[in-house]
């Protein structure tokens, strides 16, 4: 089986090679911007695609030389981004392609064939990128398979190499083990199995540091050196959140993975869920600042990012991510099925009205997300409706053994 994998390093340049990084950047960050204006102004009607741009580049590279100096392979990367960002426009899967900024958009790409990695010793490399040379990588682990394509860019932290690489692997036999998860905010990840996934301590201390430093930003003046300084320190901070929680993804998505074959989540819809409550002027929004707060919780945790490493270890291991309807998982009886959202008496306590069973309200919405996804024909819960907001469902296998007392 064939896989494409994403492996990033840490570059260590010289303050020349740096310059050239900024450089490549710059120049591809306005040939996208300058072919978007085009495209913009005279669109389909004049023909304007990723040819047209490709050709309008020739000229470009022979009339300025900063524009020559930098690679064509680079700025044609950057057109086909912008060809690829068209087609998801007119797909309806994104919305129209904005400008490229600096500062937030500084990165180039470049074509696998023209890089190579030369290994120094067992933490260092060499990759040789067009143009500029040598660059030192911090091997922090091996890049096996073939290279397909190399994006430099630069985080907080400074610049960093993201390569793509292509291998074979063996298919393996699929673990017969199967698991479903709630995602949360209290609690990140709760297994069907009863196990509980918790952020690590580690976040929250970096959190408390960015918004010390975040407040401490706001009190100099915008544009003073002093201010440039505290904001990167915010971004610093930021950066390293992220590579917490990218890590403590990757823990749990491969523990996933290593345990079962079968891997059961929501069909979330972390858009909608994160959509701000303030409203309009008209129209203003109430609970606003309590919104914002959960909202900021469930970037937090990541939910889109654990699932999508979680899916593709559980594909190279042969397994398998489902994705049901999360409509009542929280309020269903995981025991005779009957739904009330009564039932949920608080964000940790399930206690069922109709048969009295109780359990911790996680866990038992990582049962039903479980069962859900077992039985395909009941990835969408149906039912007879007794009022609107109880309906009675099949019972569960555990109705005979998990009643307890009304």
């Amino acid at each position: 089986m064939q896989i494409h994998r994403r492996l990033n390093f840490r570059l260590k340049p010289t303050p020349e090679q740096e310059k050239q990084f900024s450089q490549f950047a710059g120049v591809c960050r306005l040939v996208f911007n300058l072919a978007l204006e085009q495209r913009r102004k005279w669109g389909k009607s004049h023909g304007c695609n990723f040819f047209t741009a490709s050709a309008d580049l020739k000229d470009l590279r022979i009339e300025f030389d900063f524009v020559r100096a930098v690679s064509q392979t680079a700025q044609l990367q950057a057109l086909r981004d912008l060809d690829k960002a068209f087609k998801n426009f007119f797909a309806g899967r994104a919305s129209f392609p904005q400008p490229r900024k600096r500062g937030v958009h500084d990165s180039f790409r470049f074509m696998g064939r023209e890089v190579k990695v030369e290994k120094l010793n067992k933490n260092w490399a060499w990759i040789k990128l067009p143009k500029i040379g040598l660059v030192k990588l911090r091997l922090s682990r091996k890049i096996e398979g073939k290279i397909t394509d190399a994006t430099v860019m630069r985080d907080a932290h400074g610049w960093i190499v993201s390569i793509c690489v292509k291998r074979e692997i063996e298919e393996r036999e699929r673990l017969p083990a199967e698991v479903g998860g709630d995602l949360g905010v209290a609690a990140p990840l709760t297994l069907s199995t009863g196990q509980v996934f918790h952020l690590p301590p580690e976040l929250a201390k970096a959190e408390k540091r960015r918004k010390a430093a975040q407040k401490q930003a706001s009190r100099r003046q915008r544009g003073s050196k002093r201010h440039e300084k505290a904001m990167r320190r915010v971004r610093k901070l930021a950066a390293k959140m992220a590579r917490i929680r990218a890590h403590w993804q990757h823990v749990v998505s491969h523990e996933l993975a290593e345990n079962f074959g079968v891997v059961v989540f929501e069909a979330l819809k972390i858009k909608n869920m994160v959509r701000s409550a303030k409203g309009t002027i008209d129209a203003p929004g109430k609970n606003v600042a309590q919104k914002s707060g959960l909202n900021r919780a469930i970037h937090n945790v990541g939910m889109a990012g654990l699932q999508s490493k979680t899916r593709y270890k559980l594909e190279e291991r042969s397994g398998e991510m489902r994705l049901v309807d999360p409509k009542h998982t929280s309020q269903q009886c995981s025991c005779c099925g009957a739904i009330d959202r009564e039932s949920r008496k608080s964000q940790a306590v399930f206690l069922c009205t109709t048969c009295g069973f109780t359990l911790n309200a996680d866990h038992n919405a990582s049962i039903n997300i479980h069962r859900r996804g077992s039985t395909p024909s009941a990835c969408i819960a149906t039912g007879t409706d007794v009022d609107s907001r109880r309906r009675h469902m099949v019972p569960g296998p555990e109705a005979s053994t998990a009643r307890v007392a009304a």
